[in-house]
């Protein structure tokens, strides 16, 4: 069965934005204080072009231009690790976690097992699992897995 293509809507788009903030000047990750270096809306070389380096500067628009490309990204990475179509506000959510944790950990999680094998419940439980980083609990990714948690449980 192939599933059907699916876009972040305004909801996705809008919790990432916030969870990610604005930034116009680029800036080192928070647990490593070094790579990645990240600008715009999270975005990161990681993602795609453009390349991010520490002193670039960017303007809203090319934050918004940014995003968009980035999501596609990920859109096509979690379509792909996915088996069962999912409802807008559970893609959205799942666009958000893969965005924040990149294609491989999300193709990997306990999270995308439990949900291609019907079990909502333990899926939506399992964003919650993803709020450390350099095995440090980091506030703002445990207030963003509850926001995702609570999008993706959103009939």
């Amino acid at each position: 069965m192939s599933l059907a293509p699916m876009k972040t809507a305004e909801a996705g788009r809008d919790l990432i934005k916030l969870a990610e903030g604005l930034a116009l000047k680029a800036y080192p990750d928070p647990a490593t204080h070094g790579e990645p270096w990240t600008i715009g809306y999270g975005h990161t070389s990681r993602a795609g072009a453009p390349a991010v380096h520490a002193g670039m500067t960017i303007t809203a628009i090319d934050a918004e231009r940014i995003l968009i490309a980035d999501l596609a990204v990920f859109e096509a990475a979690v379509m792909k690790a996915l088996i069962r179509q999912p409802s807008q506000n559970q893609f959205d959510a799942l666009v958000s976690l893969c965005f924040n944790i990149g294609a491989a950990n999300f193709a990997h999680s306990h999270l995308i097992q439990f949900f291609n094998a019907g079990s909502l419940a333990r899926a939506a439980n399992a964003f919650l699992n993803w709020d450390h980083a350099n095995g440090h609990v980091m506030p703002g990714l445990t207030k963003r897995r509850r926001a995702e948690r609570n999008l993706f449980l959103k009939p």
